[in-house]
């Protein structure tokens, strides 16, 4: 959104955006609400909504113009009438009668919309028509809406229910999102049943403009939210809700059941809200690549929801269970391990004090088997003793009512005994009445309790994967290929993709296939071309025999299916006879324009594994990778892992390690192993290779043969291109923006010394180690504007999340220095242009190194950042500056910035509109204050 009004002014954009009127904030709580298709009608839409904000403390203002009063307060007949204008609209009327309702909201000043009708994109080209006009009217004035085709929202700590849900959440520490107004009301009903509260209650329908991401963005500071739980239909805008999810995921835990998994369930989620449910192999891929943890069932999403909502996660995986019945420990112990958590084993220390205080013929081992006869001061006595053992990362107690079982005296000592352990205690306490009253005392203690003994035990393994997960994704990387190198590449390609444009044809050979990999540094099989029996001969002489002979086809993309592949030729007269069988065999299956020749090879002669290497493009997600065993039984072993480009060291190796197929790779039966850095970087040059060539729909390298030496051979490729007929904004774009080498500048410094302006990388956290050494307290104090210790400033989990950027969402510049000078590769300034999300705007903050100050790279560096912030398409950029700092004061006025002094604050914010300067120019600077 955008704003600043018609004239983009500093004054205006500062004020708007410390409002906050342009994100979520007219939603969240608002303070005067207008409700349009208010009734009386029982059973209506517009009743339920009006009883259910009755106890909120806002204004609340009927709208129809068949009624004059409604529910005892005065009713408008439209919307203009209401002054001054409310913060939010709810419009409960005929989809035909939505955009005109949108049009009179938007110029009276409403900031939001909250739409429960249905009849818009989901119905068909008629209601996306709707839709369509509503958004643009939306878009143009500034006004965010939530919906179409949904329930509403709560917000249960600020008694606000605007929704037309029966029962109104109780209050927690759980965000609820939902697609399916149906499925939210199901699941408030469980939570009011198990009193599980809710921090937030979104129910996004068919998300024709607020999205996943907005809402992610906001629970992100929103301090009553600890954990987040989502009902998804379709991921919506990927880019929006992985930039989201990726930025929240480290802090608070974000749980999703998304479903269309099969084809059939995809078209009913289409049916639903409108929109396309995703390959599933890509939502699995793009989920793993931001650390959200996935539900598998609406159970099991309740028992994560159970389990966040506890007061501590798991450090570690290993869990320590607790049980009165060896059945119950056995399920929970095959529910731990195959979710890939560990039992936590017992020190001798623990063994001897369990002996003391147990029956003889206890378990002795982990599940505790404390016996059927039980009672709670032997449950509490045994708790104490495993919370002091330090190889436990958290304790699952399981009750089974027996004839001497006491479920609410044992779990009231219990609560007592685990109050202080500060690692996760879960509980299953197994029946019906009996253990009612024990049950209702742990959601008190918020200690989360289940009905049965697998649920918690996959729950615990679940979270602390999910903790796991985040410290692998923020692995500082190994550099072993520089993004810069790659980008001269494509332009190589470029001519087999114009040859085979110009042909109209959408098949590459393997030959073509073949150079396409090499141009990229992908390794390949030496491969000749012959038209003719003779150029055959001739080419595996130059070779050497044995030779593979293959047919060249642009009609037939599966050679082995039509007898097209011969491997291990000796001779000349066998390589003839393999020449004509292939060249028959082909004109059989599909003409005599399908035979172009054959490719002869180099017989791979080493023992090795065979792989396969390839990508499609996933009509939402983008291109997506393929990796795993190959062969011609490549669909019948079904081992592979798929990822989202673009790959580095550490995303590469998870996804070989996430087959079967990773296991041989280490060595096994007579085969050595394979290098890993080496298979490592061919993965990150096919990524390289299929993000710079978007063209290509389809890649298969099958069979890539990594062989005992370390080598690793790509023995046959095909690629499939587009259509000529596509246009370049109907190629799939990738979900998570590759590193913008676009943005990569050279320039000198006024010594002479040559600096690199480029955005960080994943490789560069050493650098900026030595980075933060050089800065003085003054200039730590002016970026920062506190005084932070070196230690927490080099922190690695801090410097993973600032080298790691988001390329979609933030631009992190770093200035490194050139050879000739002694210091070359040194990073001696960093800047940042971070989008603010809900506005069409961007903050900047930079340092510099003390040594290389007054150099006048800080002015590059924000010159730098402006220019890439207006081809982002910015309409402005705000920074905030000390008083104090005069040098950063200078540099914002030479630039075009206005400098306005923040009385509230006490600082000063420099602002540039970047629609006021236009192309090219600068705008006139001035302080003021």
């Amino acid at each position: 959104m955008s704003p600043g009004g018609e004239d983009g002014s500093a004054e205006r954009i500062a004020s708007d955006l410390s409002a906050g009127v342009y994100g979520l904030a007219a939603f969240l709580p608002p303070r005067r609400v207008a409700v349009i298709g208010a009734s009386e009608r029982p059973g209506s839409v517009g009743r339920a909504v009006l009883e259910n904000l009755s106890s909120s403390s806002a204004s609340v203002f009927p709208v129809n113009p068949r009624h004059s009063q409604v529910l005892d307060m005065p009713c408008h007949a439209s919307v203009t009438e209401i002054s001054p204008p409310p913060d939010l609209a709810i419009i409960a009327t005929p989809a035909l009668t939505v955009p005109g309702i949108i049009e009179e909201c938007a110029e009276i000043g409403v900031k939001a919309a909250l739409i429960l009708s249905a009849g818009f994109k989901e119905t068909g080209p008629a209601g996306k028509l709707l839709e369509d006009r509503m958004i643009a009217t939306a878009r143009a004035k500034g006004l965010r809406i939530l919906g179409p085709n949904c329930l509403g929202l709560m917000l249960p700590h600020a008694h606000c229910n605007a929704s037309f849900a029966a029962k109104m959440a109780l209050p927690g520490s759980i965000a609820f999102l939902s697609q399916s107004g149906a499925v939210g009301t199901a699941i408030l009903d469980w939570s009011l049943r198990e009193k599980i509260g809710f921090s937030a209650f979104f129910s996004l329908g068919s998300m024709a403009d607020v999205d996943w991401g907005d809402v992610l963005f906001f629970l992100a500071d929103d301090p009553r939210t600890r954990s987040i739980i989502l009902y998804m239909e379709s991921i919506g805008d990927p880019a929006s809700f992985l930039s989201a999810a990726r930025a929240i995921g480290s802090q608070k835990p974000v749980v999703v059941l998304k479903v269309g998994r099969t084809k059939a369930a995809a078209r009913a989620a289409l049916s639903h809200t409108g929109s396309l449910a995703g390959s599933d192999e890509a939502i699995e891929a793009a989920f793993r690549r931001v650390g959200v943890i996935r539900a598998q069932t609406v159970e099991e999403l309740f028992s994560l929801a159970e389990a966040l909502g506890g007061n501590a996660r798991p450090s570690g995986p290993r869990l320590s269970i607790l049980t009165n019945a060896g059945g119950a420990g056995v399920l929970a112990t095959d529910a731990l391990l195959l979710s890939g958590g560990e039992l936590a084993p017992l020190s001798g220390e623990t063994l001897e004090e369990l002996d003391r205080i147990l029956p003889p013929s206890w378990s002795r081992n982990n599940p505790v088997d404390i016996i059927g006869d039980a009672d709670a001061d032997r449950y509490r006595k045994a708790a104490e003793v495993l919370k002091k053992e330090p190889q436990s990362d958290g304790m699952l107690v399981l009750l089974c009512p027996q004839a001497m079982t006491e479920p609410t005296r044992t779990a009231e000592l219990l609560c007592e005994a685990v109050k202080d352990y500060g690692k996760p205690v879960l509980a299953a306490w197994m029946g019906g009445e009996a253990v009612e009253g024990g049950t209702a005392l742990f959601h008190q203690a918020r200690i989360p309790c289940f009905s049965y003994p697998e649920a918690p035990a996959r729950a615990f393994a679940l979270i602390w994967q999910h903790r796991r997960n985040l410290e692998l994704l923020y692995e500082t990387p190994r550099l072993l290929v520089d993004p810069e190198t790659l980008g001269t590449a494509a332009a190589r390609c470029e001519e087999i993709l114009r040859r085979a444009e110009r042909e109209e044809r959408v098949l590459l050979d393997e030959w073509e296939s073949k150079e396409i990999l090499r141009a990229f540094g992908i390794p390949v099989v030496a491969t000749c071309l012959a038209e003719s029996e003779e150029e055959a001969v001739a080419r595996a002489r130059s070779l050497g025999f044995p030779v593979a002979v293959k047919l060249r086809s642009h009609k037939l993309p599966h050679k082995s299916d039509v007898g097209g592949v011969r491997l291990g030729i000796e001779n000349e007269a066998a390589l003839i006879a393999a020449y004509r069988q292939i060249r028959d065999a082909a004109v059989a299956a599909a003409g005599a324009d399908a035979f172009l020749g054959v490719t002869v090879q180099e017989m791979a002669a080493k023992k090795g594994i065979e792989l396969i290497l390839g990508s499609a493009a996933d009509a939402q997600l983008g291109p997506l990778l393929v990796f795993g065993a190959g062969g011609i039984f490549v669909d019948l072993l079904e081992d592979r892992a798929t990822g989202l480009p673009p790959l580095n060291t550490t995303s590469a190796r998870r996804m070989i390690e996430r087959t079967r197929i990773a296991r041989a790779l280490r060595g096994m039966r007579g085969i050595p192993p394979s290098d890993e850095k080496i298979l490592e970087e061919i993965l990150i040059r096919f990524s390289s290779l299929v993000l710079s060539l978007p063209r290509i729909r389809e890649i298969d390298v099958n069979p890539l043969l990594a062989a005992g030496d370390g080598a690793v051979t790509a023995l046959d490729a095909r690629m499939v291109l587009f259509p000529q007929s596509t246009p370049p904004e109907a190629l799939p774009r990738p979900a998570i923006r590759p590193y913008p080498v676009e943005q990569i500048e050279t320039t000198r410094l006024r010594d002479g010394t040559f600096l690199r302006l480029r955005p960080i990388r994943g490789e560069d956290e050493p650098q900026l180690v030595e980075f933060h050494r050089g800065l003085s307290e003054e200039s730590v104090f002016y970026r920062y504007f506190q005084h932070l210790k070196l230690e927490q400033r080099v922190a690695h989990e801090r410097l993973a999340r600032i080298c790691m950027a988001d390329y979609n969402i933030e631009t992190v510049l770093v200035a490194e220095v050139l050879p000739p000078h002694p210091e070359a590769g040194r990073i001696v300034a960093v800047g940042r242009l971070s989008k603010l999300h809900g506005f069409s705007g961007a903050e900047f903050a930079l340092v510099v190194s003390d040594r290389w100050q007054r150099k006048g790279i800080g002015r590059m560096l924000l010159e730098r950042l402006t220019s890439i912030g207006r081809r982002e398409g910015l309409e402005w950029i705000i920074g905030r500056i000390l008083p104090d700092n005069e040098p950063m004061k200078r540099i914002c006025l030479e630039l075009g910035y206005r400098v306005r002094f923040n009385a509230e604050l006490g600082e000063n914010e420099a602002i540039l509109s970047l629609r006021m300067l236009g192309d090219g120019g600068k705008a006139d600077h001035k302080e003021e204050r």
